[in-house]
């Protein structure tokens, strides 16, 4: 039976199906799992060692997620280029957002970082706790986004921001906000550009939920450059988006 044949094929999307069932829910098990324990020391929150021990604890369900994404759905996403961050000195974040797994990729290898999440995410009844006990940031204030970023990068942590402000409409980057520039000057700390690369871009905005991946589903995360502390959030963001528009550079060998 070649690659090519109708019946190969049927099975293969048969088993692109059971991978998207597999895949949200071992998802979705995982935030069940990480449910109790949220609830139960959220009145820890106020401590910086909780809230960083929630984060790392988030850390270790996505890389277990990654790991079981390896595999039983013939994924392979190449993070290497995030390793160096884990003993780098606090900065801010920001990368192009092609897909709903993009902030999964990075805090599995960089779990001591802090997200600015959209608010509903932040109310989901499944993930909002845990979200909340590691100290993610709402984005639905603007001031408080920016004092609450502020006070993480200060407690040694990264910030994470998608200056896209949700994943990209228009690929390869839709217009930038300001916000990720702003909190870099006003928080005294670098930023550094990481670049996400996916095919296909399942999970994307203009991918259903309910359709399935097609696979192999491969991606990579790139190093694309470090800047400086911006001297004001317009030349930061021309700055920001100046990188994630430059090609990617090519990928390293396995």
């Amino acid at each position: 039976m070649t690659p090519t044949s109708p019946h190969r094929s049927r099975l293969w999307r048969a088993y692109e199906t059971l991978a998207m069932g597999l895949g949200l829910g071992f998802l979705g098990l995982l935030c069940l799992l990480l449910l109790p324990a949220a609830l139960l020391f959220r009145p820890l929150r106020p401590w910086p060692r909780a809230r960083r021990a929630a984060r790392r604890t988030i850390g270790g369900a996505f890389r277990l997620y990654l790991g079981f994404l390896r595999l039983t759905c013939a994924t392979r996403f190449d993070l290497r280029a995030l390793t160096t961050l884990n003993t780098a000195s606090p900065r801010v974040l920001v990368a192009n957002h092609p897909s709903l797994i993009d902030v999964i990729l990075i805090i599995a290898r960089v779990p001591d970082t802090v997200c600015v999440m959209k608010a509903a995410l932040m109310r989901n009844p499944l993930f909002g706790p845990a979200a909340h006990l590691a100290g993610y940031i709402r984005n639905d204030g603007p001031l408080e986004v920016v004092l609450q970023a502020r006070q993480a990068l200060s407690e040694g942590a990264h910030l994470l921001i998608f200056p896209e402000g949700g994943r990209t409409r228009e690929p390869p980057l839709d217009p930038l906000g300001y916000s990720a520039a702003m909190i870099a000057q006003r928080a005294r700390v670098p930023i550094t550009v990481l670049g996400i690369e996916l095919d296909p871009a399942y999970l994307g905005k203009h991918w259903p939920l309910s359709r399935p991946p097609r696979l192999p589903w491969r991606g990579r995360l790139c190093h694309l450059t470090d800047l400086p502390i911006p001297r004001d959030a317009r030349s930061g963001t021309a700055a920001i988006e100046y990188a994630l528009r430059q090609p990617f550079p090519p990928a390293e060998p396995t």
